[in-house]
């Protein structure tokens, strides 16, 4: 992803999002989980708030990925979104979305030093996130 001038761009017109190259369709695919929060409404649109949704209209639009909106059983705050990207066919995406959710509100949401604006850079909540998606991908692949 390619931000141009600033990694801090506040308009739309600052905003350059490079979406990647398509693979050679015969390279192995792997399943991917993309998690991406960004503020809802027009006046967050094209601005860093948002680069989260950028990215993953990106990657989808790179892979050929029709993104479907889909409601799912979370008690999020308001304009809190979470994206899932996965291969067609996957199973199981709405515990593991809850997964990631209840890994959020534990280290994240309750962090008493966490603002809303600031990025997400807990070593625990990577560490948690990153077991989750392996144990997922395990009960789905076998592997």
């Amino acid at each position: 992803m390619k931000i141009s001038n600033s990694s801090l761009a506040n308009t739309a017109e600052d905003a350059q999002v490079s979406p990647p190259k398509p693979r050679p369709q015969s390279s192995p695919r792997k399943p991917w989980l993309i998690v991406s929060l960004g503020n809802p409404g027009k006046k967050f649109n094209g601005t860093r708030h948002n680069v989260g949704f950028m990215m993953v209209d990106a990657i989808a639009e790179a892979e050929g990925i029709s993104i479907n909106t889909v409601n799912f059983k979370a008690q999020i705050g308001k304009g809190t979104k979470f994206f899932v990207v996965c291969e067609p066919g996957t199973q199981h995406m709405e515990a593991l979305l809850k997964v990631v959710y209840e890994l959020y509100t534990d280290y994240v949401l309750k962090n008493p030093f966490y603002e809303m604006e600031m990025p997400i850079r807990f070593k625990l909540f990577d560490i948690n996130l990153t077991q989750a998606v392996q144990k997922d991908c395990v009960a789905l692949l076998g592997r």
